[in-house]
């Protein structure tokens, strides 16, 4: 069992996301928690959770410099949907053209690790040190190396604690909970696309529907399958 404060209810790994949701916001409020998110799909329903339920809060997000414009064009929507929500871009300040010059022509294909490095994780970095309690939208089901996922859990590599709470949920319960609430979500999904990231590095998949989810369409072709901003291997 988590640990109970305040008016929200105690909650365990098998609480629904809106009722961690409610304990994340009461157990740790006047603490520096903020929520990250590249806007899919499940970061979406998550920011509509908070966006109910405090008057405001902030989610950060990293503009790679590689957004797809149909990621801008649902930020803007997000934005006008949910005015007390800070929407803060801590995205790098190394410019494509820049990373060009320093690194060569299209290092996300030659070496698509070092160009996450750059472009997401060192920025996360400091974002992480100004920060308590980071929540996620991240689901178990996702891919192999978030199946151990916890509701609650410290992360050691940015010394905060972690709250995932879509934790329990499958793609088919996001969906069915961004079309009940009518939540804003990026035109992609219906396109084929379950996951995703830069332009460069996601592509759609063959015969995906909206309520899939799988990582095959992000760095085709090459053994990855994660940026590196969760930690070893997610």
């Amino acid at each position: 069992m988590l640990p109970e404060t305040g008016s929200a209810e105690p909650v365990s790994e098998s609480s629904n996301p809106e009722a961690l949701v409610d304990w994340a916001l009461h157990r740790f409020a006047g603490q520096r928690t903020i929520m990250t998110s590249a806007f899919g799909m499940e970061g979406c329903a998550l920011i509509d959770m908070i966006a109910r339920r405090t008057s405001a809060f902030t989610v950060v997000y990293l503009d790679t410099g590689f957004f797809f414009p149909e990621t801008m064009t649902l930020l803007e929507r997000l934005i006008q949907r949910y005015p007390r929500i800070d929407f803060v871009n801590r995205g790098t300040t190394l410019s494509p053209q820049e990373q060009k010059e320093r690194y060569g022509d299209e290092l996300w294909k030659r070496d698509p690790s070092r160009c996450c490095q750059l472009r997401k994780i060192e920025p996360m970095k400091a974002v992480m040190e100004e920060a308590d309690v980071w929540v996620t939208g991240l689901r178990r089901s996702q891919s192999a190396t978030r199946q151990h996922l916890r509701v609650a859990e410290w992360d050691w590599r940015y010394d905060l604690l972690k709250i995932n709470p879509l934790a329990n949920w499958e793609r088919r319960d996001v969906w069915e909970y961004v079309q009940r609430h009518d939540v804003p979500f990026n035109a992609l999904h219906v396109r084929g696309y379950p996951s995703i990231g830069c332009t460069h590095c996601t592509a759609p998949v063959e015969g995906s529907e909206v309520t899939d989810y799988v990582r095959d369409g992000r760095w085709s072709g090459q053994d990855k399958t994660e940026c590196g901003l969760h930690g070893d291997g997610i």
